[in-house]
């Protein structure tokens, strides 16, 4: 097998995440037909080249008992958006935070953040605590809870085999 064909696998295997094995870099090389330390090596290139700009955990919440997870919708000055996001990324209970234009005239809000919990009484408690801790009373926003848990997965760069 070619460099550029390993490579070509080894991205395709990372786009479906780490192998739950005491070695996963070791396990990926395997499967790709490299070396881990030429896995490791052409992840760290691809960082460095941008092509990877982070990795990540997806957690299924609804697994681990957390029904009760609600996206909260913020109107944000402009100017302070940065700000404000910083903020609430740094609160414990937001596992999620990010800017979003503004959707005008019917969606005014342009920072999202997600806050799990196993029932809604603790998240909103949750959330009247951070909007006090913040200073956020006169804010607009809105809390959707999600009714629904939708399948999560990174980025895809390349195309399934098909057999």
């Amino acid at each position: 097998m070619s460099r550029t064909d390993a490579e070509r696998r080894l991205r395709g295997l990372l786009e479906k995440g780490l192998p739950l094995t005491p070695r996963p870099w070791q396990t990926l090389a395997a499967q790709a037909g490299m070396s881990e330390d030429e896995a490791l090596a052409c992840a760290r290139r691809w960082q460095d080249d941008g092509l990877i700009k982070r990795m990540g955990l997806v957690v299924r919440h609804r697994r681990l008992g957390m029904a009760a997870n609600a996206m909260v919708v913020w109107d944000i000055a402009d100017e302070r958006v940065s700000e404000v996001g910083r903020a609430l990324a740094a609160e414990p209970a937001v596992t999620l935070c990010y800017r979003r234009p503004r959707r005008l005239p019917d969606w005014p809000y342009n920072l999202f953040c997600m806050i799990h919990g196993v029932r809604r009484e603790r998240v909103l408690a949750e959330l009247r605590a951070i909007i006090e801790r913040q200073a956020l009373a006169n804010t607009a926003h809105q809390v959707l809870f999600s009714q629904h848990a939708y399948r999560q997965h990174g980025a895809r760069y390349t195309r399934e085999e098909t057999t």
